[in-house]
C-alpha cells in the first residue's frame, strides 16, 4: 500500500503534492518523492524516511513547475532506499505506482535483453522503461501507457508523466484504488480521497481496467482496450478525518474491511494453480533446500496466535513436527535448536524486541531463520536468513487485524509449499488447497456483509464483565485471538480456551451473566464441541456460536448464531476470526472506548 498524488494545472505542483501526501502518509512511510516538469524537463526529488525528510530536501533543493506527481512508499519489492523510492525514471518517462507487478522479473529480463539497465530493485521501474520504449517509438503518452499495461500482471494503480507531453498526466487502474479530482482549470489524481479535499469535492473513481488522461481543463477515460467511458462525477461530503479513514468511523473498521484485498496481495504471484504448487522468493526457496528435522515458531501477541495456527498447517501439510514459543520466553530458556531446526519468526512490524532477540538466539546456535514479516527491510527482516513478506500494508490501529489474516495466508502458502517439496501433498491435492485459498477473499466479503447482525449481537452483550471463547484444533488459536481482541479494545476481561479443557477450570466461571463464544465448524470434532456447548447451556451460559452451518442442533442451544462460509479445515481460522474482530469492534464502540488507540498499548513493542 502506497500513497500517490498527481496535479496538472497552472500552479507550482510541489506544495500541492506534499500537502496531498501528508494526507496519505498512513498508506506508507518508508520513503517519499516528487517529480515535476520544470525548465523544459522533468526533475525528481526522492529520499528515505517519512515525508518530513522530503520536505527538508525540498527546502535545500526547491522544485518548481507543473504538472507533477508524488509518492509515499510502503515497500513490497526492494528495501527502503533512495534508489528504490518513487518516482522512477526511464528516459523521458517518470512513473509512480501502488501495487504489485507479478511478472516483473520476466519483464525485467526482457528489458535487459533489449539493453535497458535498471537502477532499482523495484517492480515499478519496469513500467517506466516499457512506457518509455513506446514513447521513443513515437506513441503518445496515453497510448504508450495503454499498450504497456496490457503486458502487466498483478494489482496496480499508476500515474505517468513524460517530458514529451508536459501538459498532461496519465493514470491507470487494476485492482488498487485511484480517484480523480475535478477542479476549476486544474485536475488531480490520488490513491485516496483525503489528498483531494483541500482542492475539490468533485471526484471520479476509476474502475478496474480503465486509464485516464488528465490535462488542466479536461479528463478523458477509456478502457484498456480504448473504449470511451462516460461517468458522472460524485460529490464527496466527508470531512478530512473521515476521508482518511475511507468513510469508516475508525481505522480499525477500515482495516477489517481491507482484509480481502490484503489477502489477495499476499497470495498474488505466489500461487501456481495449474501445478498445485507455490512459488516463493529465491531466498526462501534456497533456505528450504536445507534438510530440517523440526520447526520452531516464535512470536508475540497476535502473531503468536498465528504461529499456533502455523503449527497445525505445517504438521498437517508438510509432516514436520513443530513447537511454538513466545519470544519473551524463548530467549531465556536456553532453546535447544541447531542447524537442522528451522526457526520461523512472525512479526507485523519486524521490530518486536523479544522476537528480534529470538532471531539472535537462533543465529548464535547456527539455526537458519525464516521471518514472516510485513515491513520490508525491518530489523527482523535484515537479521533473518530469508523473509516471506506479507502484504498487509500499514496498520494504523493498534489492534492487529489484517496483519493476522495475512500471516495466516502466508503460513498456509509456506506449509503447502513445504508439503509439495517433501512429496506429502501431490499436485491434485495442491490444486484443491489453492482453489480453496483463492475463494477466501470472496468469503471474507460475505462475512463483512453480516456486519449489522454482528453489531446487534455486540450491543446485546456489550455490558458483560467477562467473556469466554472456546475452540478446538486449528480454531483454538482463533479463540485466543478473539479473546485478545475483545480485551484489547473494549477492556472486558476475556479468556480463550481449548473447548476440551473447559471442564478443567473455566466451567466454574459460567453462569447466566457470561457470554460464551464457541467456534464450531462442522469438522471432525464437531460432536465433541457440541457436547461442550451443551455443558455451557446447562449452566445458563449465553452461547454465541460461530459456525459454517446453522444446523438445528446448534440453533436449539445457541442464543446467537453467526454463520460463515464453508472452507477446508485448515482455512477455517481465516474465516472464523473475521466475526470475532467485528464483535470486538462493535462491543468497544458500544462501550465508548478509544478503539484505534486503546489505553496502555503500543502498536509495536520495541523494548522488553
Amino acid at each position: 500500500m502506497c500513497g500517490i498524488v498527481g496535479y496538472v494545472g497552472p500552479k507550482d505542483a510541489s506544495p500541492i503534492l506534499v500537502a496531498g501526501l501528508r494526507k496519505l502518509e498512513y498508506r506508507g512511510y518508508d520513503s517519499a518523492g516528487l517529480a515535476a516538469f520544470t525548465n523544459s524537463h522533468v526533475e525528481v526529488r526522492r529520499c528515505v524516511g517519512k515525508l518530513d525528510n522530503l520536505a527538508a530536501l525540498l527546502k535545500e533543493q526547491p522544485l518548481g513547475g507543473h504538472p507533477g506527481i508524488g509518492h509515499t512508499r510502503w515497500a513490497t519489492h526492494g528495501r527502503p532506499s533512495e534508489q528504490n523510492a518513487h518516482p522512477h525514471r526511464a528516459g523521458k518517462v517518470v512513473v509512480i505506482h501502488n501495487g504489485i507487478i507479478e511478472n516483473y522479473l520476466e519483464l525485467r529480463a526482457e528489458l535487459g535483453k533489449r539493453g535497458r539497465t535498471m537502477a532499482s530493485e523495484t517492480d515499478t521501474e519496469v513500467i517506466s522503461h516499457l512506457i518509455d520504449e513506446h514513447v521513443q517509438q513515437g506513441l503518445g503518452l496515453f497510448d504508450a501507457t495503454r499498450r504497456t499495461i496490457k503486458k502487466l500482471e498483478g494489482s496496480y494503480s499508476i500515474v505517468v508523466l513524460s517530458e514529451t507531453e508536459p501538459d498532461r498526466i496519465v493514470a491507470a487502474k487494476s485492482a488498487t484504488p485511484i480517484v480523480i479530482g475535478l477542479g476549476d482549470g486544474e485536475n488531480f489524481v490520488a490513491s485516496d480521497i483525503p489528498a483531494l479535499l483541500d482542492h475539490t469535492r468533485k471526484v471520479l473513481f476509476l474502475e478496474d481496467g480503465e486509464v485516464a488522461e488528465l490535462t488542466a481543463d479536461r479528463v478523458t477515460i477509456t478502457t484498456f482496450d480504448g473504449k470511451t467511458v462516460e461517468r458522472d462525477p460524485k460529490i464527496v461530503a466527508w470531512d478530512a478525518v473521515t476521508a482518511q479513514k475511507g468513510g469508516y468511523k475508525h481505522f480499525l473498521l477500515k482495516e477489517i474491511h481491507e482484509q480481502p484485498q490484503a489477502i489477495i496481495d499476499t497470495m498474488r504471484g505466489r500461487m501456481l494453480q495449474d501445478a498445485g504448487n507455490v512459488q516463493l522468493d529465491a531466498d526462501v526457496e534456497q533456505l528450504l533446500d536445507r534438510p530440517f528435522d523440526r520447526c520452531v515458531l516464535v512470536a508475540c501477541g497476535t502473531a503468536w496466535h498465528a504461529c499456533l495456527v502455523g503449527k497445525f498447517l505445517i504438521e498437517k501439510l508438510a509432516g514436520i513436527p513443530c513447537d511454538v514459543d513466545y519470544g519473551s520466553e524463548f530467549r531465556y530458556r536456553g532453546p535447544i535448536v541447531d542447524s537442522r531446526t528451522l526457526l520461523i519468526v512472525v512479526s507485523q512490524s519486524g521490530e518486536t524486541a523479544d522476537t528480534l532477540a529470538a532471531v539472535e538466539a537462533g543465529r548464535e546456535r547456527g539455526t537458519p531463520v525464516l521471518a514472516v514479516c510485513n515491513v520490508v527491510d525491518s530489523s527482523i527482516a535484515r537479521r533473518s536468513s530469508a523473509v516471506l513478506y506479507t502484504h498487509a500494508g500499514p496498520e494504523i490501529s493498534v489492534a492487529s487485524t489484517k496483519a493476522f489474516t495475512t500471516q495466516l495466508t502466508a503460513l498456509y502458502l509456506l506449509a503447502l509449499h513445504m508439503g509439495r517439496r517433501r512429496g506429502i501433498v501431490d499436485a491434485e491435492r495442491g490444486r484443491r488447497l489453492l482453489a480453496d485459498l483463492a475463494a477466501i477473499p470472496h468469503a471474507v466479503n460475505d462475512i463483512l456483509a453480516k456486519g449489522k447482525h454482528i453489531e446487534r449481537v455486540a450491543k446485546k452483550y456489550g455490558n458483560a464483565h467477562d467473556f469466554l471463547y472456546l475452540g478446538r484444533g486449528v480454531n483454538y488459536p482463533v479463540a485466543l485471538e478473539g479473546a485478545l481482541k475483545l480485551k484489547e479494545i473494549s477492556y472486558i476481561h476475556a479468556e480463550g480456551y481449548p473447548a476440551g479443557e473447559m471442564k478443567h477450570g473455566p466451567i466454574a466461571l459460567i453462569n447466566e451473566e457470561m457470554p460464551v463464544v464457541i467456534l464450531i465448524p462442522h469438522d471432525d470434532v464437531f460432536q465433541k464441541s457440541l457436547s461442550n456447548l451443551k455443558e455451557v447451556e446447562s449452566r445458563g451460559g449465553r452461547i454465541i456460536v460461530v459456525t459454517d452451518s446453522a444446523s438445528a442442533d446448534l440453533q436449539d442451544v445457541a442464543w446467537e448464531v453467526i454463520e460463515v462460509p464453508k472452507t477446508n479445515e485448515l482455512l477455517t481460522p481465516l474465516l472464523q476470526t473475521i466475526p470475532l474482530q467485528l464483535l470486538a469492534y462493535h462491543v468497544a464502540v458500544y462501550r465508548g472506548t478509544d478503539v484505534d488507540q486503546p489505553r496502555n498499548l503500543a502498536k509495536s513493542v520495541t523494548v522488553e
